[in-house]
């Protein structure tokens, strides 16, 4: 099998422990790959000093491999689209689905690698999609040869609407799908697609869009399928104040209640945004381990508010991020996720009202918001969720940290650069997030290196980018 010595890193961070503060930290140390997988990580003196390639990182930081919990990625297509620029999440939706309704299978292979370009060159290499719309022939199976031909690890969503406006849904009944076809194809995917396999570089999981684009009976059905073959379910849930309000005017409860009478909560069970989830919910998640693809800059972009991430964390709710569709985050950087994810917690604790606190002699203090805020997320703990948790928010045990086993996909990160002086002679690790966000100079996914200096390896993105521009104007115009 090839092998693959990353040598002499300035610091390679773990996160091969639970609280990120406990985590490994080597410095001046190596890492060693055998085929897919880390051999041994330890002083470079320890370790073998040749390999079949070798990448000096005197001057790198190196990471696991950044884990993206939730994407639309044809939405790349509809960035800065004018028109729902300044709205929020149902009228962002109303806007851009005539658009989207114009997709072809190019489009979502093209739109496919352009979102994970990015994503590679900011560190990334396991991303989930959802791809919840399908009209002239497009198939998930366009993603997914995308993402083979690329060299992305990849967890692909079957997602799907059936409630279309005429029956109280939110889409326009011409993007909306028949049931039975749904589940039909859902289970062709599976059945193609999903592997087991430590290093699997493909799983597929089942999922219908949202409680305002589909019925209770697809999702009973759905939940059914896929836990006949051991596959994990996600959706959207609690995004924003009018998703709560249809949930309560169309179910008569929560969003959490929603997802619990249908048989939606459960260690194989994602969730994205969840920001408005309230202290029974969370309760409810934690004791069901459900997962949340938590999605910072998409939450801001759209008003939807701040989730209330450091009490799902405090509970024991398994927590990733996303960066939700290149639509409404118009980005698909895992770094400036995670920076955000960090700096959206902080002042959002700041937002609290003042609160007193008692010590173990019985006196009081007061604390402001702004007292708390920084403690609320760490750089170390914002990583944290975007490697090791987006792992297990995706069910799987071989990526998400750095050990000897795992699958090697890793990120490195030149620490001799303009964005980093000053910073990383102190810190490397909170360096990445407090300084301006980076991209990865090398990122191997697999024990492959995709990104070589900061160039993806795999595609040449020039003729990528003319093509995914003609076709971002051929859909818009079509719309029109």
């Amino acid at each position: 099998m090839p092998t693959l010595l990353i040598k002499n890193a300035r610091c390679i961070a773990t996160f091969d422990h639970a609280k990120p503060s406990e985590a490994r930290e080597w410095h001046d140390a190596s890492v060693f790959i055998r085929g897919h997988r880390i051999e041994t990580i330890g002083p470079a003196a320890e370790l073998p000093s040749t390999a079949d390639e070798v990448i000096d990182a005197r001057h790198h930081l190196v990471t696991p491999g950044l884990i993206n919990t939730h994407h639309h990625m044809s939405q790349s297509l509809t960035r800065a689209i004018p028109q729902v620029q300044n709205a929020e999440l149902f009228g962002w939706l109303r806007g851009l689905y005539p658009i989207w309704a114009g997709l072809t299978p190019e489009m979502v292979q093209v739109s496919t690698q352009v979102a994970m370009a990015e994503l590679l060159l900011s560190g990334c290499t396991t991303s989930s999609d959802h791809l919840y719309i399908y009209p002239n022939g497009v198939r998930l199976d366009d993603s997914i040869e995308a993402a083979q031909r690329i060299g992305m690890r990849f967890v692909a969503t079957r997602g799907g609407m059936s409630v279309g406006q005429s029956q109280g849904g939110l889409p326009p009944d011409r993007v909306v799908e028949k049931e039975d076809v749904i589940l039909k194809d859902t289970q062709r995917l599976i059945e193609t697609w999903h592997n087991t396999a430590h290093g699997a570089m493909v799983n597929v999981a089942v999922a219908p869009c949202s409680p305002f684009s589909v019925s209770r009976d697809l999702m009973r059905q759905s939940a059914l399928l896929a836990r006949s073959y051991g596959v994990r379910l996600h959706t959207h849930l609690a995004e924003n104040d009018h998703d709560l309000a249809y949930s309560r005017e169309k179910f008569n409860c929560t969003p959490t209640q929603y997802a619990q009478d249908l048989g939606w909560l459960g260690h194989d069970v994602w969730h994205a945004h969840c920001v408005k989830l309230d202290d029974v919910g969370i309760s409810l998640f934690a004791a069901t381990r459900t997962g949340v693809a938590h999605c910072p800059c998409s939450n801001m972009r759209l008003a939807s508010g701040i989730a209330p991430i450091r009490k799902m964390l405090n509970a024991g709710v398994p927590v990733g991020l996303g960066v939700d569709g290149s639509a409404s985050n118009d980005a698909a950087h895992m770094v400036n996720e995670a920076r955000q994810a960090l700096l959206l917690a902080r002042v959002g604790r700041a937002m609290q009202p003042p609160e007193v606190r008692i010590n173990a002699t019985g006196q009081s203090r007061g604390f402001f918001g702004c007292d708390l805020g920084p403690a609320e997320m760490t750089a170390r703990d914002a990583l944290s969720m975007a490697t090791r948790g987006g792992a297990q928010v995706l069910g799987r045990s071989d990526i998400g940290h750095l050990a000897p086993g795992m699958c090697a996909d890793l990120a490195l990160f030149d620490l001799n650069t303009l964005g980093f002086a000053g910073g990383a002679v102190h810190d490397p690790v909170g360096a990445l997030l407090l300084c301006a966000s980076q991209q990865a100079a090398y990122t191997v996914v697999n024990g492959r290196v995709v990104v070589r200096e900061g160039q993806l390896t795999t595609l040449d993105l020039g003729p990528l980018i003319e093509q995914h521009n003609r076709l971002a104007i051929q859909l818009a115009n079509g719309a029109a």
